[in-house]
C-alpha cells in the first residue's frame, strides 16, 4: 500500500477513535484542535490537494502536554499518523 493510502486509513482510524471514545471531550480544547486538523487532512488527501497543507504534526505532543495520559491508546494512533506524514 502506498504512503498516501496508508495515511488516509490511519487518519480515519484517529477520527473514528476520537468520535467514538471522546465524543464529549472533542468539542473543546486540544482534542477539538486535533480532531479538526485530522478532518481537514482527510479532506485534503481525498481531494488530491497539496499535501503540504496537512497540519497534523505535533498532535501527540499537544495531547501529552494537556492531558498527561501517556497510556492512552489514542496517542499510539496519533503517532502512527504523524510518522506516515513525515515519510510522505
Amino acid at each position: 500500500m502506498d504512503k498516501k493510502k496508508q495515511l488516509i486509513e490511519q487518519i480515519k482510524v484517529v477520527i473514528n477513535k476520537i468520535e467514538k471514545d471522546y465524543a464529549k471531550e472533542m468539542n473543546s480544547g486540544v482534542l477539538q484542535l486535533i480532531y479538526k486538523r485530522y478532518k481537514k487532512a482527510l479532506e485534503i488527501l481525498e481531494n488530491n490537494e497539496d499535501i503540504k497543507e496537512i497540519n497534523i504534526l505535533g498532535g501527540v505532543r499537544a495531547y501529552m502536554d494537556s492531558y498527561n495520559d501517556y497510556q492512552n491508546p489514542l496517542l499510539g494512533e496519533l503517532h502512527k499518523a504523524e510518522k506516515i506524514t513525515k515519510e510522505l
